[in-house]
């Protein structure tokens, strides 16, 4: 990744909620030695209670977490970052990058009934299971022109942390 060495990753570990964002961010920012932190607690209040109730998020709502999002990571320049986000649509991805450019995207993928099991098993998360498919039809595939790639993660989580590492330090 031009400038950036060793330990200064901008990363964003992204798909639906029940795609393991979280599980495989931690575990991936624990193999490259840079910190993690998950986006949710980025989220305004008002984000949380409306998907709380089962709402879906509109781009209006999202605009000012994206952009925080984009300045948490320009401000681990310096340290490197691993960020658990959705960043469902290239619109979304784009917000992030215009006020961090380097962010490299990792984009989590699988079958919907894997992650619809997934997110039934979960008692302390706020995405109710009822707004997979609105975030399923909402996914756009990272594009070529894209810093990044899609991981499946219809694999063991040691397999799927090996993936996303050789997308962001290839050997």
């Amino acid at each position: 990744m031009a400038g950036q060495s060793a330990g200064h990753e901008l990363v964003i570990v992204g798909g639906v909620s029940g795609s393991g964002k979280s599980t495989v961010g931690a575990l991936l920012a624990q193999r490259l030695e840079v910190p993690f932190i998950d986006a949710d607690s980025l989220h305004p209040e008002a984000n949380v209670t409306k998907m709380a109730a089962g709402l879906p998020l509109t781009d209006i709502d999202r605009e000012p977490w994206l952009v925080r999002i984009g300045e948490v990571l320009a401000e681990h320049d310096a340290s490197g970052l691993v960020l658990a986000c959705s960043a469902l649509k290239r619109r979304y991805r784009d917000t992030i990058r215009a006020v961090e450019p380097s962010t490299v995207f990792i984009t989590l993928s699988g079958p919907r009934e894997l992650i619809a099991s997934r997110m039934g098993a979960r008692t302390d998360h706020f995405m109710p299971a009822s707004l997979l498919d609105s975030q399923l039809a909402a996914f756009e595939p990272l594009e070529p022109d894209e810093i990044g790639a899609d991981v499946s993660v219809d694999a063991h989580i040691d397999d799927i942390v090996d993936a996303a590492a050789r997308v962001v330090r290839p050997a």
